[in-house]
């Protein structure tokens, strides 16, 4: 840890299978700890995220702008879990969903 540098301490969650594979890779040299390890996979995600984010911004600007709220409403749907079936996509529905896609 860098001295200075705020930190908090927080406690998670992993299915077993996530934990063994983790404390293989410690005990193979290839990670250092198990904190190092979740510590270095937080910072690829978040840099990964911002990536994204960045890709998504980039195509809105280059189709329209933002989304509506309308639009935001039906790629949400169509995104979660058990979400709407594909059905025709028209006008700002299809703007949507390709760059939902985007986002991941």
């Amino acid at each position: 840890m860098v001295f200075g540098m705020a930190s908090a301490k927080i406690a998670i969650t992993l299915p077993d299978d996530q934990v063994g594979e983790v404390r293989a890779l410690v005990a193979a040299g290839k990670a250092a700890s198990i904190y190092a390890f979740v510590k270095h996979a937080v910072g690829v995600a978040l840099f990964d995220a911002a990536g994204w984010r960045e890709m998504l911004e980039d195509a809105l600007q280059q189709t329209g702008g933002p989304l509506t709220k309308k639009e935001r409403a039906w790629a949400d749907a169509l995104l979660s879990p058990g979400g709407q079936k594909r059905g025709s996509r028209k006008g700002k529905a299809a703007r949507a969903a390709s760059l939902s896609t985007l986002a991941g």
